[in-house]
């Protein structure tokens, strides 16, 4: 039985060694630091709102990617949207807190 030709079938069959090759790892590694300044210098547009980026140094001379919050221009891992004025800023500059923290006491001052 002949075996049927396909698209990539010129009749040898090359090894991968004679192949040029790419890995996303050798890629990622060539251009990072490249995509890490252009994402750092450009503005995201998140919930309507252009929200800019910050970085720290980690432990092992890596970069940790931040929010800046818009209102305190501190970092912050997470931003909220305020639901009755739509302000976008981190938890404390918004007011906000935890269900854990907002009952917290309450059983205490029922069992008086």
């Amino acid at each position: 039985m002949k075996k049927s030709l396909t698209p990539n079938n010129f009749g040898k069959i090359y090894l991968i060694d004679e192949c040029p090759k790419i890995k996303i790892k050798d890629f990622v590694k060539k251009y990072k630091e490249e995509m890490k300044k252009l994402l750092i210098e450009s503005e995201l547009k998140a919930m309507g709102e252009n929200i800019e980026l910050t970085t720290s140094k980690t432990n092992y001379n890596g970069l940790r990617f931040w929010f800046k919050c818009p209102i305190c221009h501190k970092r912050a891992g997470v931003l909220y949207k305020y639901p009755l004025n739509n302000q976008i800023g981190c938890r404390k500059c918004l007011n906000l807190d935890y269900r854990k923290h907002r009952y917290k006491g309450m059983a205490e001052e029922l069992a008086k």
